[in-house]
């Protein structure tokens, strides 16, 4: 089959980043809340960070180390060095460009690495003006700084191969930056708790609007897209694709491309039935993109790349690549605050790439073999089926590869309320195939199961090695009431990092506390359960 994405409704509310101005250090950004204790110094908070050199490094110009100022003053302080840093890495990266410079392994590496920069010093400066003792705040500033570390763990995979007299100076350019990154995020992270933002203790399910369009199509609108009659409409607020030429345009990408940049308003672009071969990217500065398919049945996307083909894994989505051609991305998603309702995500390795930031899926189906839910994304899935496929010769199916790899990141998986089943091919297999919930990529890596119905492919331990012990002492697997002959924990793997959790344990991973889905969902018009 091919690997494809296909559309019923999908929301991008994406952040303005690129226009935001770089800010100033002065006394009154933060208050005195959050002091050091008097035996406590900037050193041992330095200590305490992933790199701690580099911690003192920039703090010993901005304050004396002798005095006990509050984390985030130190925070902040920490923050400008990554901001300065970063700059220097831009310039870098701008002469890693020049041909002979850097020989790519795989196309495009280069350009995901100047690509993820960009959103990266965009984060950095957003998130230095959100170091207030607020919560959300620090929850936003925390959500960035982790897409910042993901990011330059996604460049420096593109890179590994590659090759040239500025390949080493690049890497150590990155590194070197984004320690001030990982250390922003730790000093930022001791600011602010996770915990204590319940607002119940039952199921709320909360749905906004008619069914089939968000409550901010207005009942006219409705009419339109309902009758195909768009001759009144206001081609700054909605516009249509179509393959057969009758409408606006006859592309995806051609109306992502025609819509206003950096916009507070929405842009609804309806696609119609068809199949549309293209890559379609919406860039960082597209906000408030709306994408309404006529069916996850009958509007599809696919493109064909693949690692196979030289492809970074990144730069792969969306294709048909198939089976045999390794990683290739139906989905890649590196936006914050991104909702998906009713789509469909087809693949076989790496279908959907949760690459970063705070994401929702709501009855949307992923079909996959190897990793087919994959990143680093704070993201939740909802009341969707989870479609384990047929692989090739000798693989195993392993649904989820989570990577984060620092402690301090407020990222994971959560699939809550999903069905886990075998597609017909796999069911009515004699082939036995193991099928296991997921697989640590990287060293924190995350995974929740909760109230989900586990078809009998599960494999009685559940969960699979990366290589040998890694992660097995620093992981967050959980599963939580889930149902079905492939959900007893009675012969699960004994990991110090697997637990059966309990209510409290649960509630961490819910749409309203692990992505403040509560304070955004609603304006999407989408149902969800925001507790359990």
């Amino acid at each position: 089959m091919a690997s494809s994405l296909t559309w019923a409704v999908f929301l991008a509310s994406l952040l303005f980043l690129f226009t935001l101005p770089s800010p100033t250090l002065s006394s009154d950004v933060v208050s005195g809340s959050g002091n050091t204790s008097a035996g406590s110094s900037i050193r041992d908070l330095c200590r305490s960070t992933p790199y701690p050199a580099a911690c003192l490094d920039s703090l010993k110009l901005s304050v004396s180390i002798t005095i006990s100022p509050s984390v985030l003053s130190l925070a902040l302080h920490s923050l400008q060095a990554a901001i300065s840093e970063a700059a220097k890495l831009s310039s870098v990266l701008s002469s890693a460009g020049r041909p002979g410079a850097v020989v790519e392994s795989q196309r495009s590496s280069l350009q995901d690495c100047q690509e993820l920069h960009q959103i990266t010093v965009a984060s950095l400066r957003r998130s230095a003006g959100l170091v207030k003792p607020e919560a959300r705040k620090l929850a936003d500033a925390r959500a960035y700084l982790a897409a910042a570390l993901t990011n330059r763990a996604t460049c420096l995979e593109g890179l590994a191969g590659a090759r040239g007299p500025l390949k080493d100076t690049l890497v150590d350019s990155w590194l070197a930056a984004y320690a001030h990154v990982s250390n922003s995020l730790s000093l930022v992270s001791r600011s602010v708790g996770r915990k204590g933002r319940r607002l119940s203790s039952a199921r709320s399910f909360r749905s906004r609007g008619g069914v089939g369009f968000p409550a901010w199509v207005g009942p006219r609108q409705r009419r339109l897209l309902q009758d195909g009659d768009y001759g009144d409409v206001d081609p700054d607020s909605l516009v249509t694709v179509a393959a057969d030429g009758t409408g606006n345009f006859t592309t995806v990408g051609e109306a992502v491309a025609w819509a206003p940049s950096n916009s507070d308003d929405r842009t609804i672009i309806l696609v119609r039935a068809g199949v549309y071969e293209e890559h379609v990217d919406i860039p960082s500065d597209k906000t408030n993109i709306v994408l309404i398919g006529d069916g996850s049945d009958v509007t599809f996307i696919r493109g064909n790349r693949s690692v196979g083909d030289g492809w970074t894994t990144f730069r792969s989505a969306t294709n048909v690549a198939g089976p045999r051609k390794g990683q290739a991305v139906a989905l890649r998603v590196n936006a914050d605050l991104v909702a998906l309702y009713r789509c469909v995500m087809d693949g076989y390795q790496d279908t959907l790439y949760v690459h970063s930031f705070r994401q929702f899926y709501r009855e949307c189906d992923v079909y996959g073999t190897v990793d087919f839910i994959f990143g680093n994304a704070a993201v939740v899935f909802q009341a969707g089926n989870i479609v384990a496929k047929m692989p090739i010769p000798g693989q195993s199916n392993v649904i989820t590869a989570q990577s984060k790899d620092d402690p301090d990141e407020d990222t994971g998986i959560s699939i809550q309320n999903c069905t886990i089943v075998a597609s017909q091919e796999l069911a009515s297999s004699n082939v036995t195939v193991k099928t296991f919930l997921g697989r640590p990529w990287k060293n924190y890596s995350t995974t929740v199961y909760m109230e989900s119905y586990m078809g009998g492919l599960v494999e009685p331990a559940g969960w699979k090695e990366w290589s040998g012990d890694q992660g097995l002492d620093t992981l967050y697997y959980g599963e939580y009431m889930n149902s079905g002959p492939g959900s007893p924990t009675d012969n699960r793997v004994t990991w110090p990092g697997f637990l059966v959790m309990d209510y409290d344990d649960a509630y961490s991973f819910t749409v309203s506390e692990f992505i403040y889905g509560d304070e955004w969902l609603d304006s999407t018009s989408f149902p969800y359960d925001d507790g359990i």
